[in-house]
């Protein structure tokens, strides 16, 4: 494994072809971080720093210049994550964001709220768990409290998020407020033929038509050989770590298709 010099942990997994600026720095509260995990071309920009004991970031995840993860608790992040340049993530109460989540620049994720004197009677001091669901987007400037995100939600550039985020409804507002009875859900239904149809366009016009990838409906297709297969009905792959698959992923990331490893 190459020897990243900016990067401080006691166990340090770093997956192939993931760039780490060398003025990021990767370390724990005190010194060596307990364990630190990133997956396979992931990109991590000028000036991140990543402050935090147990940190864990999947394929291809791109976290950008100047942004500020830190904490206490371990803070998780899925694959085919986005993160935007001066990003605060907060883990002082803990951090779970799932796969295929977009978080906009100069956002604020937050698990904890103390600061006033408690001796004097200030009444606002907790630590919560910020859990974020997949296909979730925090599209930009959004300030988010520890909430629960389900499953594709998203909330407008500028939204003050302060209460928990319902599956596919959209949020925008100061505080954020439910929308979605204004301007429709994020996500639209969408056929498993419609969706073949485009997967097998997007093969064609990334020209690898005639290579190792298969694009097929479900798992029960997949053959035990070396193909990637990608499994439109579950939105899996099969990992090779190939060049063309490698090709195939950056051609549809971020706004085609998005896949996660079996």
């Amino acid at each position: 494994m190459k020897n990243y010099k900016n990067i401080q942990a006691e166990h340090i997994e770093i997956g192939v072809n993931t760039v780490i600026e060398p003025t990021a720095v990767i370390r724990g509260l005190n010194g060596m971080a307990r364990k630190i995990i990133i997956g396979d071309n992931c990109y991590i920009g000028s000036n991140v720093q990543i402050i935090i004991d147990d940190f864990s970031l999947g394929d291809y995840s791109k976290i950008h210049h100047d942004t500020n993860i830190h904490g206490y608790k371990p803070c998780k992040i899925g694959h085919n994550a986005w993160i935007g340049q001066y990003t605060i993530i907060d883990s002082i109460g803990g951090v779970l964001i799932g796969n295929n989540c977009g978080i906009g620049a100069q956002s604020q994720l937050w698990s904890h709220i103390k600061y006033g004197d408690t001796l004097e009677g200030c009444r606002f001091k907790s630590e919560k768990k910020l859990e974020v669901g997949d296909d979730v987007w925090f599209v930009g400037h959004c300030i988010v409290s520890p909430i629960k995100a389900e499953n594709k939600s998203l909330a407008l550039a500028g939204s003050v998020v302060t209460s928990d985020m319902g599956y596919n409804r959209i949020y925008g507002g100061s505080p954020a407020k439910d929308l979605t009875d204004k301007i429709g859900s994020q996500f639209k239904e969408v056929s498993l033929v419609e969706k073949m149809k485009k997967m097998k366009e997007y093969l064609r016009i990334a020209n690898l038509e005639d290579s190792s990838i298969k694009i097929v409906q479900y798992e029960n297709e997949v053959r035990s050989d070396e193909n990637t297969y990608f499994i439109v009905s579950s939105r899996k792959y099969t990992k090779r770590k190939t060049s063309r698959e490698i090709e195939f992923m950056k051609f549809l990331l971020p706004d085609k298709a998005k896949f996660t490893p079996i």
